[in-house]
């Protein structure tokens, strides 16, 4: 099935590319998510406008991404979550609490989505996360999950 995507997914592509994929991927998951339309001929003008918007966009936010990198990069963001004995996580820290705590700290709204974490967080003490804030800027945050 040829799909037009009209945001960015992960592993697949970006807004305005056009992609091939299963049927029942496209069918059962991209469209009734509005993450792609249907390909078809009238479409590639959809394409040109989807891409010219995504320039345009791209060179406006790409000054204000590297504001927000300052933003989150100048202090660490403390997590508060629940622990066992021994620093133990029941359960591990979700990418939502990460965004949740970034706006708390920095006042800057980050979607859960753009937040990449190699391997989950299941234990107190300092790590690591990557922040996606453009195509060409990610911010790496130091993250302090202490008990609460």
């Amino acid at each position: 099935m040829k799909l037009i995507l009209t945001q960015e997914v992960a592993g697949l592509g970006a807004a305005g590319d056009v992609v091939e994929v299963k049927d029942g991927y496209g069918r059962n998951y991209l469209i009734p998510r509005g993450d792609a339309i249907r390909w078809t001929r009238g479409g590639e003008k959809t394409v040109e406008s989807i891409k010219a918007a995504r320039a345009s966009r791209a060179l406006r936010d790409n000054a204000h991404a590297v504001e927000v990198k300052a933003k989150l990069e100048a202090k660490p963001v403390n997590v508060a979550v629940r622990a066992g004995e021994g620093g133990r996580l029941f359960g591990a820290v979700t990418a939502g609490e990460i965004a949740a705590a970034l706006a708390a700290t920095s006042g800057e709204q980050v979607d859960k989505r753009t937040i990449v974490m190699g391997n989950p967080i299941k234990a107190l003490g300092a790590h690591q996360v990557s922040v996606k804030l453009h195509d060409e800027v990610s911010a790496t945050v130091a993250l302090n999950v202490v008990s609460a």
